[in-house]
């Protein structure tokens, strides 16, 4: 899971990145809402986590901007303001879920992998592809019964490829699902990481689309 963290409070901000990619997720952090509209146009993000009290802009005013715009990714807003009428102020602004501070980080990575869920129109956390299940809020891969041990790196594809079964994601698109804005990725990266799945699950979990990309492979 790609997640694009809004939060200026430096602190907070270190240990949700730390927490969540602790955890298997890939996060990149911003500080303002300009930032925060400039990346959703510049990568391909899963869910963003939008803190409201940033130093160039309310947070609800860019969650409206970003509704009225067509932007559909998953928000869970997440803030110190506890009234009633806040909370119903955020998600009548449009987000999805409105998480308060202080929080633990166990709860904000369920409330994303629910939000992933949702938008994936699943009703529980476990995916089942044939022989495979893999719980992303465990990151616990099994393939007939047997755990299979996957790497960050892995899981993070994996996830992209069953989220999107039958769609054929381009490299690019791969890429922003696994690495952060800021990662060094080496140019055959993403080759050696489909490899290894492929030969942790099967030759088939992932098939190449010349010339388009790769897709999710049937179910064995």
């Amino acid at each position: 899971m790609h997640v694009l963290l809004c939060e200026d409070d430096d602190l907070i901000a270190s240990g949700i990145c730390a927490g969540l990619t602790a955890q298997g997720l890939t996060v990149d952090r911003v500080a303002t809402a300009a930032a925060a509209q400039h990346m959703l146009h510049t990568a391909r993000f899963d869910v963003m986590i939008l803190d409201l009290g940033l130093p160039d802009e309310d947070g609800l005013a860019l969650l409206r901007r970003l509704r009225q715009q067509g932007e559909a990714l998953p928000v869970l807003v997440l803030t110190a303001r506890d009234a009633v009428t806040d909370r119903v102020d955020g998600l009548h602004a449009g987000a999805d879920d409105y998480l308060l501070k202080p929080f633990d980080l166990r709860e904000l990575a369920a409330r994303l992998h629910t939000l992933l869920r949702r938008a994936a129109g699943r009703a529980v956390n476990v995916i089942e592809h044939g022989a495979l299940r893999y719980d992303p809020s465990s990151c616990a891969a099994f393939l007939h019964g047997a755990p299979v041990d996957l790497s960050r790196r892995e899981q993070a594809l994996l996830q992209a490829l069953l989220h999107n079964p039958g769609r054929v994601l381009s490299s690019e698109h791969l890429k922003d699902c696994v690495y952060g804005f800021n990662d060094e990725v080496e140019s055959n990266a993403l080759n050696v990481h489909i490899h290894h799945l492929r030969r942790k699950l099967g030759s088939g979990i992932v098939e190449t689309v010349r010339g388009l990309g790769y897709r999710l492979g049937p179910a064995a």
